[in-house]
């Protein structure tokens, strides 16, 4: 209704929010995407496989140790992971292997009770796993050592580890970026379980071999 002449009366504007809630929108969107990230990054996290996290490093029956084995006393990775070189997965050491040299060395010790106890009964050790891929994931062992690819490329310097950790993260992206460029990767094959081994040791005048791994999704998931 207008008062008098003239332009209409206008009713003044009353303000029922504060101006600051014209930032809701970006201060929610900018939340959201926050709130995404941390939501991803947890369930990679706390839901991944610890078997494919570096320093996954679970407590083993018997208190076996690599440095000792391995690194002292120069045990060589084929004496009990014995098929290697022929298998796409390595084994576990049997008793058995256990007992070639326990039969008569630390006959006594109570941190071989299980051995001892396995070897009687028959029943395996109840070792536990500590490289396991996905089973969608393809891998072969035997062909990675047969171009020359060392056992300390993936497990890293196993003859110093008390409790053998997972040194390298062992996911896709690392997968692809040793087979882009693999040269710098191989050794000669009789380096293949030297921890030591660095390329600046290879022989004068050796060459890697030519490879061609493959990059495509087909190649490691068959």
């Amino acid at each position: 209704m207008c008062i008098g002449t003239g332009a209409p009366y206008k009713r003044a504007r009353v303000q029922i929010f504060p101006k600051s809630l014209n930032k809701l929108p970006l201060v929610a969107g900018v939340g959201s995407v926050g709130a995404g990230v941390g939501l991803v990054l947890a369930v990679w996290y706390y839901f991944s496989p610890k078997h494919l996290q570096v320093g996954y490093e679970p407590v083993q029956p018997v208190p076996y140790s690599h440095a000792l084995h391995a690194g002292k006393m120069g045990m060589d990775c084929r004496y009990c992971h014995a098929n290697i070189e022929r298998s796409a997965h390595a084994m576990i050491p049997p008793t058995q292997t256990c007992m070639g040299c326990h039969a008569v060395v630390k006959t006594d010790s109570a941190r071989l009770a299980p051995i001892r106890a396995s070897w009687e009964s028959g029943e395996p050790v109840k070792w536990v796993r500590v490289h396991k891929l996905p089973d969608h994931t393809y891998f072969n062992h035997s062909v990675h050592l047969a171009v020359g690819v060392g056992c300390s490329t993936c497990h890293g310097r196993v003859d110093q580890m008390d409790v053998v950790r997972i040194d390298q993260p062992l996911a896709m992206q690392w997968c692809l970026e040793c087979h882009r460029d693999p040269t710098s990767k191989l050794r000669p094959k009789d380096q293949i379980t030297n921890m030591e081994w660095t390329p600046d040791k290879n022989p004068p005048g050796w060459k890697p071999p030519a490879v061609n791994p493959p990059t495509n999704c087909s190649g490691c998931h068959r």
